[in-house]
């Protein structure tokens, strides 16, 4: 008894060209020994049984001798009832006549990484690093699950070449990321759940949630990007989009920011400005600062807190000064008591 291809690929033997196309498909994709690492010498041997059995199947001539002779018939290793006579062929093949005309068969054992890639139209779609056939293995074509964008080109010569046209990738995908004052600050950790399209190892098209996580540094200002890359859609010959998320600086009710300086607007009043006047506050990671102000405080004045700021990205460490602007509340009248007081004040 030689082997039986119909139970290997898991179809009858009725088995129609697509029957054998959506078994192949599944059993290959399942048992390519990239995606069976830990289990590669099982997966490598079960790999090529498939893909000598689909090779066998799909191939009308070679399926006729192998209906009517076995394998042992197909690969001349028993000379099959009624056959002209029979012999090894170059490089181990196999050949007969069979019935009374001359007509031969030779079977030529196929490369399995060679059906596969014939099939997918690259020969792995695991990224495996492993040796193969026709300098492909190692070359991830995302969406080209179906071989639909492999060309054959003869020349004169009648010689046959392939080649893989290359794949366009789908636009970036981008979201706003808003983030407080006090993330930026102080640094955080962002998880997003995004849902999106995967092809499975049939070639289906599943829809699949993943968790991201994105660390926020200290100091990331409005406008930075976060990339994932491939993280769209997966699709028929185009690469997946990049899933990028930008950015975003939510409004904060005290400070505002200029690069690496913060911002603090305090309103005072003429009295405080010219009197004195101390700024209490809390700073982004929950300190309490208090800075008297020993100067006039005129409308254009800036009391500048070094340091205080926010961090430096490249140096964390280092940090932008803390500004604080006033704001000054003139009074809009006074009576003739209150200008005789001012003027007896501050003189001339």
């Amino acid at each position: 008894m030689g082997v039986d291809y119909y139970k290997i690929l898991q179809v009858d033997k009725t088995a129609k060209d697509d029957d054998l196309k959506k078994a192949y498909r599944k059993l290959a994709m399942k048992w390519h020994p990239d995606k069976n690492p830990n289990n590669k010498k099982e997966a490598e041997a079960q790999f090529k049984k498939i893909s000598e059995a689909y090779d066998v199947l799909s191939d009308p001539q070679k399926r006729a001798v192998y209906d009517q002779y076995g394998e042992e018939g197909l690969k001349g290793q028993v000379p099959p009832p009624g056959a002209g006579g029979a012999g090894p062929g170059p490089g181990g093949a196999s050949f007969f006549s069979a019935g009374d005309g001359p007509t031969s068969f030779r079977f030529n054992p196929r490369n399995a990484d060679d059906i596969f890639a014939e099939f997918f139209g690259f020969s792995s779609p695991f990224g495996g690093m492993g040796g193969g056939s026709g300098g492909m293995r190692g070359t991830r074509f995302p969406g080209g699950m179906f071989g639909d964008d492999i060309f054959s080109s003869f020349g004169e010569g009648g010689g046959g070449s392939m080649h893989q046209s290359a794949p366009r990738k789908a636009p970036p995908i981008e979201n706003k990321l808003r983030c407080s004052l006090e993330e930026l600050y102080k640094g955080a950790s962002r998880r997003m759940k995004i849902s999106r399209e995967t092809f499975d190892a049939s070639g289906k098209l599943v829809p699949v949630e993943e968790i991201l996580t994105i660390d926020i540094k200290p100091g990331w200002k409005k406008g930075t990007k976060i990339t994932f890359p491939e993280k769209g859609n997966e699709q028929q010959h185009i690469i997946p989009a990049d899933l990028v998320f930008i950015i975003d600086e939510k409004p904060h009710p005290m400070f505002s920011r200029d690069g690496n300086d913060l911002i603090l607007s305090q309103k005072i009043s003429l009295s405080e400005a010219l009197t004195g006047y101390t700024v209490h506050l809390t700073t982004l990671d929950g300190r309490n600062l208090t800075i008297p102000i020993n100067t006039v405080i005129h409308p254009n004045y800036e009391e500048v807190v070094p340091r205080e700021g926010m961090p430096i990205p490249k140096d964390p460490t280092k940090r932008g000064n803390l500004r604080i602007k006033f704001s000054i509340k003139f009074p809009t009248r006074l009576t003739s008591e209150q200008k005789a007081g001012i003027k007896s004040l501050m003189g001339p």
